[in-house]
């Protein structure tokens, strides 16, 4: 059992858990990367650096500090988030058990070209199957997507429709030892999609190949889990793709803090970090509230 579990481990992350392990909290920071910093060639903008410094060396310099002072950091991704009498985040590989969770995923990045996808959200298309897979009782669904996150959707869609099929738009399966058995029990389809079509609801899927597909529903589960998608399913109040916050980087579930770009609109490292150490010291205090 973890006193905290950051998801994500790029600047907000990072500094939040300076103030968590120093507050003798059991901390585990969970993330496959550093997000869009570690692409960023040189900084300048940043606090205490006489000399341009590289985003992938501050990164480093990050991870190395909040491993001497005791913070454990894992290389996975989270595939989902949880609540029950702890909250209880799922991964490619495992689950963890914690009592505060802070979402620190960044901003998420997710580019599918799809015509009428906007068009259709909200009817018919859906970031949340936990939210909206009761609407769809024994109807046909599909889930866009290729990784671990698509295959977990999927799965929860079970407890609706048998009727489930993944749309890889194009891509090749790319799904852990984990979800290689149960990815079995879903068709797949790989074909590229060009269009969404309906008339008020979404009702045919449309392929590059010139062919189409009845859907009575689409599941948007594209490459990771963001924090955004977490916010969803967990009923926490977002603002567009913006994770709302008070000014202690509190959500409206006790428990969940969120911080750094998934909760700015001024996305800079300097703005993640402070707010990162915002939220370690409210993390601090609401688990030695319990």
């Amino acid at each position: 059992m973890y006193d905290v579990i950051i998801v994500g481990k790029g600047p907000a992350g990072m500094s939040a858990a300076l103030y968590t392990v120093r507050s003798n909290l059991r901390t585990l920071i969970i993330g496959k990367n550093g997000g869009s910093l570690s692409k960023a060639d040189k900084i300048d903008n940043y606090f205490g650096f006489a000399e341009t410094i590289s985003g992938k060396e501050l990164l480093y310099d990050g991870e190395m500090q909040v491993k001497r002072l005791g913070a454990e950091i894992l290389e996975d991704e989270v595939i989902s988030i949880e609540k029950e009498d702890f909250f209880k985040v799922l991964t490619s590989t495992d689950m963890y058990l914690c009592k505060a969770v802070l979402l620190a995923t960044g901003q998420q990045h997710k580019v599918i070209r799809i015509e009428n996808l906007v068009k259709f959200e909200g009817r018919g298309v859906s970031y949340c199957s936990t939210c909206d897979g009761f609407f769809y009782n024994n109807l046909k669904v599909g889930v866009l997507g290729h990784r671990d996150y698509a295959i977990h959707e999927a799965l929860e869609l079970t407890a609706f429709t048998t009727d489930i099929t993944i749309y890889t738009n194009g891509n090749q399966l790319d799904i852990s030892d984990r979800y290689v058995n149960e990815s079995g029990r879903f068709r797949v389809d790989a074909r590229k999609i060009s269009k969404l079509d309906g008339n008020e609801f979404l009702e045919r899927i449309h392929f590059a190949d010139g062919t189409s597909d009845n859907v009575d529903g689409l599941f948007v589960a594209y490459e990771s889990a963001s924090s955004i998608d977490f916010a969803r399913k967990l009923g926490i109040i977002t603002d567009g793709n913006t994770v709302v916050t008070d000014s202690n980087q509190r959500t409206n579930l006790d428990g969940v803090f969120a911080a750094g770009d998934c909760s700015s609109k001024f996305r800079q490292i300097s703005v993640a970090v402070g707010q990162g150490a915002v939220a370690g010291k409210a993390i601090s205090e609401y688990v030695k509230g319990l």
